[in-house]
């Protein structure tokens, strides 16, 4: 499995996301590769991480879901891949304590390149469809919680995210209700719903 860091548009190690990269083995038969595995995860992340719930999502070209994230003590980490189409995935550091606090990081996910998105807790996560369709799964280690669940929204100017909208044509993308309502980064800090 190929391993790497994320860095912040200013090159700087965003502590904690890693994108995973399995080994597939191809021949003209078609391929395998082993998608997750338990003890080889926990290695990684040098942590104990068990995933209790595994989600799918199936979205159209142009749909943009998140920015979501949910507070302690219901807080999660997140597994993600994409099984079909492509997206563009971010991850915004809402940890006070860190040293890239309101960071962001975006990475195109697809089937081919077979890349995977670690993002523990506390982070804010969302993704555009840049595909006809994307069908994304992705594994959590707390259950949903409507309570705790937050939404940043999704073209905050204090984090500034370069979505590629270009590449759905589009200066905006496709929202639900609940993300179109998304709080901003700064009344999001006055009401202290970010992490320590």
């Amino acid at each position: 499995m190929k391993i790497e860091n994320i860095f912040n548009i200013n090159n700087e190690l965003i502590d904690g996301p890693l994108i995973l990269q399995p080994k597939k083995f191809e021949d003209d038969r078609g391929y395998f590769y082993e998608s997750f595995n338990q003890e080889k995860f926990n290695q990684i992340t040098k942590s104990f991480n068990f995933f209790v719930q595994d989600n799918v999502s199936y979205s159209i070209y142009g749909v943009l879901r998140g920015l979501h994230y949910q507070l302690e003590p219901k807080a999660q980490g997140k597994l993600i891949k994409v099984l079909k189409g492509e997206i563009y995935d971010v991850v915004v550091d809402l940890r006070k304590s860190s040293s890239t606090f309101l960071s962001w990081f975006g990475i195109e996910l697809n089937e081919k390149n077979n890349k995977q998105l670690w993002i523990p807790k506390g982070f804010a996560h969302g993704f555009l469809t840049l595909s006809d369709i994307a069908i994304v799964e992705y594994k959590v280690d707390n259950f949903w919680s409507k309570e705790n669940e937050r939404s940043l929204i999704w073209n905050d100017e204090l984090i500034n995210i370069n979505w590629p909208l270009k590449k759905i044509k589009s200066l905006k993308p496709k929202l639900s209700k609940k993300d179109l309502l998304g709080e901003t980064m700064n009344t999001l800090q006055k009401s202290n719903e970010i992490f320590r």
